[in-house]
């Protein structure tokens, strides 16, 4: 009997334990071959990585090292990725397993899967060599942003070899196990063995996983050789969970002394006095401990930017309610900017005075406990906060954000877990309609206010969303026809409701009223950050604070609103803001931070100054408002220190935040 025939007689005893055979000739050993298969070519990744982009000094003990932890982090990806097929072997019935169909299903999935894998080692490889980095937040934002991801990578790299390629490797894989592991369709295994095997792998799967860590691998101070000693698809998962990115790692950064001190310069203004250390942005704001403690409500408007309101422009007005109101009784701020273009950015900036880092919003990150909030602050004065949102405040983190950092309570509508709005007369997907929630809030501030303890309330609305939809009757136009233009005035119908309804309330003589959009309502525009279309309003109203209506042009951004409220509040208090005070600072400190994608910048005296995250810079020149922001040709001096002023700030943002030093110890 030959070798061949040898390795092909196991059926199995009477136990159903495989006879001792070649592994070659069982399904485990194929398990094998594939798990094999990953740990070399991952490897064979990382020695190119080393030769291509690796330092060329490193010592030969930190290069073994980097190979060592990569095959650790490797090991454990790979045993992932076996699971699946140990899954099916165990869940497929015995008598499946060698039928003809099951053996073309069997090899066409395992050329596709093969094909993809290798196609991933291409693209990581490409990935490694624009950014430095294994996957991170950036590869998760591929996937969030396909139609200019896809056409990017078309234009940029060669696609169609690659493909072919792949197609050509995996084709040449399972040629070769076909091959190998042609008698395996005789092997029988019973259904215990066949989960035993499934269940080993799994329990070895989740010992070795407590030794690494999503947070990479840390050799040394050379973050490329940290880089590549870890796994991509750990660093992928990292991303997706985290959404952080190493800010010093991937953009312009000075010398921290320095970049402290153009900070502080920055920060110091009028009655405010520095009482930390030069690497502290902590400061004494003064003012006069009498002062009455006026209640304080902020309305977070839905994507209600500025391109709406007609005492911000528009001929056709679709807000007349906010219109009056901000112009017969308020003050008017008419040059502010949201910090970007999504919800989470305009928490960040209003209610943290925090400039927006690349990546995620610090209200979905996990370094966010106990960061100092306008909440905070009043809290430490003595005033009870809450939160309303119409929708589910798992989304974005808001909840947990707002909890952690500041708010007693946060009421929302997510049944069946809570829901403080039973029974909505209206509502869509993301929340109840805004009349609800603003009649839920006006009950909410009545009996706060009937404690004798001031209150912060903030109220984030919904209605101004897709699907567009909102409840019949309020305003003429029919619901059923799904409009923007709709929504924002049903979104303004719902304001000036609210207002009337507060001044039939005793809390509206000692509250301060703050209607500020969170974002703008789309972004266009040719600019590498399109800040034209990040222009928001922002009205302040209450007859406590408010003697005489007013436009103001001063240069603000979503950062300001908190100190200005505190402004106006004029009891002294202890911060660690980015923001300034818009009524008292002067008016040549005018900026605004904004960020777009994982592009920062900052806005100020006539120039947007944009820093890319491969260490470019981009110079604008113009008015945002007349929409005349071009790219500027020579690069001045003075553009030059702008730019140097941008990287401090950003530089000392993540500072602070990363090592969760953006609070008041």
């Amino acid at each position: 009997m030959t070798m061949r025939a040898r390795d092909s007689e196991s059926t199995g005893d009477a136990t159903g334990v495989p006879r001792r055979t070649g592994w070659r000739a069982t399904r485990y050993g194929f398990a094998a071959y594939w798990f094999l298969t990953l740990l070399i070519a991952w490897t064979a990744l990382r020695l190119v990585l080393m030769a291509r982009f690796g330092p060329a000094n490193a010592p030969l003990l930190l290069r073994a090292r980097v190979l060592l932890t990569g095959l650790q982090r490797d090991t454990v990806v790979a045993l992932f990725c076996t699971l699946p097929g140990l899954l099916w072997f165990w869940l497929l019935p015995e008598r499946a397993f060698a039928a003809r169909w099951h053996r073309m299903l069997f090899w066409g999935a395992n050329f596709v899967v093969c094909g993809v894998s290798v196609f991933l080692l291409a693209v990581e490889y490409y990935f490694f060599e624009e950014f430095r980095s294994r996957f991170n937040t950036v590869a998760v934002d591929y996937v969030l942003y396909p139609h200019e991801v896809f056409v990017n990578i078309w234009d940029s790299y060669p696609v169609v070899p690659v493909v072919a390629g792949c197609a050509a490797v995996a084709g040449a894989w399972v040629w070769w196990a076909r091959r190998w592991f042609a008698e395996m369709w005789r092997q029988t295994v019973r259904a215990r063995w066949r989960f035993a095997w499934f269940g080993g792998a799994l329990l070895a799967a989740v010992a070795l996983s407590r030794t690494v860590t999503l947070k990479g691998a840390k050799l040394g101070p050379d973050r490329t050789l940290n880089e590549i000693a870890n796994n991509g698809g750990l660093a992928l998962t990292s991303a997706a969970l985290t959404r952080h990115l190493d800010y010093g790692a991937f953009y312009k950064t000075l010398d921290r002394a320095e970049a402290w001190q153009r900070v502080r310069r920055w920060l110091a203004a009028p009655g405010v006095e520095f009482i930390g250390g030069e690497d502290s942005v902590r400061r004494r704001v003064h003012g006069d401990p009498n002062r009455p403690r006026l209640n304080v409500v902020v309305v977070l408007e839905e994507s209600l930017g500025s391109q709406f309101w007609g005492c911000l422009g528009r001929t056709n007005s679709l807000t007349p309610e906010m219109d009056r109101l901000a112009t017969q009784e308020g003050l008017l701020f008419t040059n502010i900017y949201a910090c970007g273009n999504r919800t989470v950015r305009g928490l960040e900036g209003v209610l943290a005075s925090f400039p927006p880092l690349p990546g995620d919003s610090i209200v979905a990150r996990d370094l966010s406990d106990h960061v100092e909030t306008l909440a905070r602050v009043l809290q430490r004065d003595g005033y009870n906060t809450i939160f309303l949102y119409g929708g589910r405040g798992m989304f974005d983190g808001m909840k947990s954000f707002a909890l952690r950092n500041g708010f007693d309570r946060f009421l929302e509508h997510n049944p069946p877990f809570q829901d403080d709005f039973p029974n909505p007369g209206f509502a869509t997907v993301w929340g109840v309609c805004d009349e609800e929630v603003f009649d839920r809030a006006i009950a909410e501030f009545r009996a706060l206010a009937r404690t004798g303890k001031p209150f912060f309330g903030t109220v984030l609305t919904v209605s101004n969303h897709k699907p567009y939809t909102y409840p019949p009757g309020r305003i003429p136009e029919d619901p059923n026809r799904r409009k923007r233009a709709h929504a924002v005035k049903y979104a303004d119908w719902a304001l000036g409701r609210f207002f009337r309804a507060a001044k039939q309330e005793a809390f509206w003589t000692n509250t301060i009223f703050v209607v500020v959009a969170d974002h703008g309502a789309r972004v266009y525009g040719s600019q590498t950050i399109p800040i034209h279309s990040y222009e928001i309003p922002l009205v302040i109203l209450g007859p406590a604070v408010v003697k005489q209506p007013a436009r103001l042009g001063v240069l603000g951004s979503s950062l300001d609103v908190a100190p200005t409220i505190l402004g106006l509040i004029g009891r002294p208090y202890e911060t660690v803001f980015f923001g300034r005070d818009l009524l008292h600072d002067p008016p040549e400190a005018g900026r605004a931070p904004v960020q777009h994608n994982r592009d920062i910048g900052l806005f100020a005296r006539g120039r947007l100054v944009v820093l890319g995250m491969l260490r470019d810079s981009d110079f604008y020149e113009g008015d945002p408002k007349a929409g005349t922001l071009k790219p500027l040709t020579v690069i001045t001096p003075d553009d030059r220190e702008l730019e140097r002023d941008v990287a401090a700030l950003f530089q000392v943002a993540d500072e602070l935040y990363t090592q969760q030093r953006y609070r008041l110890e």
